[in-house]
């Protein structure tokens, strides 16, 4: 059975509907995408789940390893391809 959606309002004055407790703003979300970088092709959670750790460079995200990256809450096995794309083109890779 699906949760119930409840309507909420975010510091802007957006309305929206979730069934989590997740207080992020689809709307807010979308006007703070990136224009470019690997932030960009990132899903919203994922995305936040790295800002929250402050890892907005591919610098910082190749000091992590991979299993703490995927333990971040929002960042699924979706989003490794991704990484490890971005990280190569930068010459880069996951910490072992």
């Amino acid at each position: 059975m699906a949760a119930e959606k409840t309507l909420r309002i975010c510091d802007q004055g957006h309305r929206y509907y979730k069934s989590s407790d997740c207080p992020t703003c689809p709307v807010c979300n979308e006007a703070n995408k990136p224009n470019k970088g690997f932030l960009r092709e990132l899903s919203a959670p994922a995305r936040n789940a790295l800002l929250r750790e402050e890892i907005d460079t591919l610098d910082k995200l190749s000091g992590y390893g991979e299993k703490e990256i995927l333990a971040l809450h929002g960042v699924g096995p979706a989003s490794l391809p991704i990484f490890k794309k971005h990280l190569t083109q930068a010459g880069l890779s996951f910490k072992d």
